[in-house]
């Protein structure tokens, strides 16, 4: 499972068969750093991405799933940021 940081924001992003076919679904999950060094704070617990699309490829899904996890950590990011 590829893991990116972007900032502080640990995101996991992976490609899993779908069920009764051999094509691929996109999956993205989101943690932040706890006070605890031996765990994580899950912010957007693992969800399929472009639900809507089937995959071919094991390297395609995993290649929209990294793309979109970095546009969810930067949605989050503008959200909860604290304009001066």
């Amino acid at each position: 499972m590829p893991i990116k940081h972007v900032d502080f924001y640990e995101v996991d992003y992976m490609a899993e068969p779908l069920r009764g076919c051999k094509l691929w679904g996109a999956y993205v999950a989101v943690y932040a750093p706890s006070v605890n060094p031996m765990h994580r704070t899950n912010i957007l617990k693992k969800r399929r991405v472009s639900a809507d699309h089937q995959f071919t490829t094991e390297a395609d899904a995993i290649a929209v799933a990294s793309e979109v996890a970095v546009t969810l950590v930067e949605r989050r990011r503008r959200r909860y940021y604290l304009h001066p």
